[in-house]
């Protein structure tokens, strides 16, 4: 599956925020220096949906806040359901 996600990193806490214009926004704690923040955001989103972080792979979106995943053994009703949308 593909998740479309808009990060801002830096925050106080890793947290969902909700959905806006088809993208999935979370704030991490993570800085965006030296691509802390790209590994921080599979290792949530793994943690999220309950896959591996090695299920999860950044597709695009490497130096934007608007980032693709591709998402491994997980359908989009049970993101869904795991995200609570």
């Amino acid at each position: 599956m593909s998740l479309a996600v808009w990060v801002s990193p830096g925050a106080a806490r890793n947290e969902v925020l909700g959905v806006l214009d088809g993208r999935l926004r979370l704030r991490l704690a993570a800085s965006p220096q030296e691509g802390r923040a790209n590994a921080a955001l599979t290792r949530f989103v793994a943690g999220l949906l309950g896959v591996a972080p090695s299920d999860v792979r950044l597709v695009s979106g490497a130096s934007s806040r608007r980032k693709v995943l591709r998402v491994c053994g997980v359908s989009l009703d049970d993101a869904r359901r795991q995200l609570r949308l």
